[in-house]
C-alpha cells in the first residue's frame, strides 16, 4: 500500500472512530491536529501526500501524523514492492489484529449504526480479544443471548435489521476457515 492510500484509509478510520460515520476530511484532519496536539500542517501538505506528490514525509510530519492517528511511524511509508499485510500477521500482537479487523469491520457496516458502534466499543475496549471469548460463551449459554438482549436493548428484537427467519437460518451454519461446518453447537467434518 502507498503512503497515499494509507494516509485515506487513516482518515476514514479517524472519522469513524470519531463518530463521524464518514471518513473525516483534509481539513478536519488539520483542524483536529492543530486543536488536539498543537501543531500544524497544511492542507495542501496532506492533499500532496494522498496524491502521492510527495511521496516522502519529513520525520517531523510522519511524528505529528502517527502521533495524530495513534499508528507506528513506520507504518507511515510505501510498503514495499511484493508486501502483504498476511507477512506482519506473525510479528504483530494479537490484540492490535483484532482491533483493526474491528474497526474495518465497522467501517464496512456503518449503514448500521448501531452494529457498526458495538465493533468499535469491542475494538476500543482494553482487552478485546476477551470481548469476544465472552461473547462466544454467552452464545454457547442457551438463551442468554435473548436474555440479555432483552434486559439490556429492549428495543434491539424490534429493530434490528436481518432477523428474519432466513437470516436466522443462514446463521445456523457457519462454516468456518478451516472447512468445519458449526451448527446449534455441533460441529461436523
Amino acid at each position: 500500500m502507498l503512503l497515499g492510500e494509507k494516509m485515506r484509509y487513516l482518515r476514514e478510520v479517524e472519522g469513524t472512530l470519531r463518530g463521524l460515520g464518514r471518513e473525516m476530511t483534509q481539513q478536519e484532519v488539520v483542524r483536529s491536529i492543530q486543536r488536539d496536539l498543537g501543531r500544524s500542517i497544511s492542507q495542501s501538505y496532506l492533499s500532496q501526500i494522498e496524491s502521492g506528490a510527495r511521496p516522502h514525509l519529513t520525520n517531523s510530519t510522519r511524528m505529528l501524523l502517527a502521533r495524530f492517528f495513534k499508528v507506528h511511524p513506520g507504518y507511515l511509508v510505501d510498503d514495499p514492492e511484493g508486501f502483504h499485510n498476511e507477512l506482519i500477521s506473525d510479528l504483530g500482537a494479537l490484540e492490535d489484529k483484532v482491533d483493526l479487523w474491528l474497526i474495518n469491520a465497522a467501517e464496512r457496516f456503518r449503514r448500521d449504526p448501531e452494529f457498526s458502534h458495538a465493533l468499535l466499543q469491542v475494538a476500543r475496549h482494553q482487552d478485546s480479544r476477551r470481548c469476544l471469548v465472552l461473547l462466544g460463551a454467552i452464545l454457547e449459554t442457551p438463551g442468554l443471548a435473548d436474555r440479555l438482549l432483552q434486559v439490556l436493548k429492549p428495543d434491539a428484537r424490534r429493530h434490528a435489521p436481518g432477523l428474519g427467519s432466513r437470516s436466522r437460518a443462514s446463521a445456523a451454519a457457519v462454516t468456518e476457515s478451516n472447512g468445519r461446518t458449526i451448527g446449534k453447537g455441533r460441529s461436523s467434518r
